[in-house]
């Protein structure tokens, strides 16, 4: 009995601690970057392929226009800013295997491109910039790094671009929540970024018994140093003076 009621207090005390997660805090710094993933018009243009599925979470959020603020206080900053695009080219629809996601992505041809060397076709087209976007993308703070091609940069060249230019913290914004920007966010973790996250600056796909964007809060504060509401990370970075 005495051992049972030992094994109680352990257990409730256990589950007393995971109540109250730590906070690890996060400062914006000179070191920091904000990295958006997939700006996308096949996810964020109404017209999108993708977006009967992400639709309604990217409305709830107010996403294109997080982003659009996120993408214009960084320009008059002048805080780097790193693009992680999602391209498909024709040799990438010769692939052996592929996950669920993957496979569908490449059935509805989102994010298709004609070449790595050619635009032909680029402008207006699922794989483009979401237009409010384009000006501030084409800005000299920001660096469009090469594709990543299932969720994560893993197969891309991001982390060697922070890395060049001295950034060891991140803030990531983007499409999706539970696929590419929590991908995004568990590498850059494993290659030793300290990463946060802004949770309406997302939106995740919202389907029959399943909640993309529910399934990525809980493992965006499971994981990330802080997790911001957009107006909370700009009021943040209003204040700051970087050099």
């Amino acid at each position: 009995m005495k051992k049972q009621f030992l094994s109680i207090i352990l257990l409730l005390a256990t589950i007393s601690g995971f109540a109250q997660l730590p906070d690890p805090g996060f400062k914006f710094d000179a070191g920091t970057a904000i990295v958006i993933t997939d700006p996308q018009n096949d996810f964020l243009s109404e017209k999108g392929v993708a977006w009967g599925a992400v639709g309604e979470s990217v409305k709830a959020n107010g996403t294109v226009e997080n982003l659009r603020r996120i993408f214009e206080t960084a320009a008059q900053k002048n805080i780097p800013v790193f693009v992680s695009p999602h391209y498909y080219y024709p040799h990438d629809h010769q692939w052996k295997f592929e996950g669920v996601l993957e496979k569908l992505m490449h059935n509805i041809h989102m994010f298709d491109r004609k070449g790595a060397l050619t635009t032909e076709g680029f402008e207006g087209s699922g794989a483009d910039w979401l237009a409010p976007y384009k000006q501030y993308i084409a800005g000299k703070n920001v660096t469009v790094t090469s594709p990543h091609k299932v969720y994560g940069p893993e197969s891309n060249d991001l982390a060697l671009q922070l890395r060049k230019r001295g950034i060891n913290k991140v803030v990531i914004a983007g499409m999706s929540g539970n696929l590419c920007v929590e991908a995004h966010l568990r590498e850059l973790l494993e290659e030793g970024f300290e990463v946060a996250v802004i949770s309406d600056a997302t939106a995740s796909a919202i389907l029959p018994g399943l909640n993309g964007y529910e399934a990525s809060l809980t493992n965006f504060t499971l994981l990330s140093s802080k997790v911001y509401k957009t107006t909370e990370f700009l009021n943040e970075v209003k204040k700051l003076s970087l050099k």
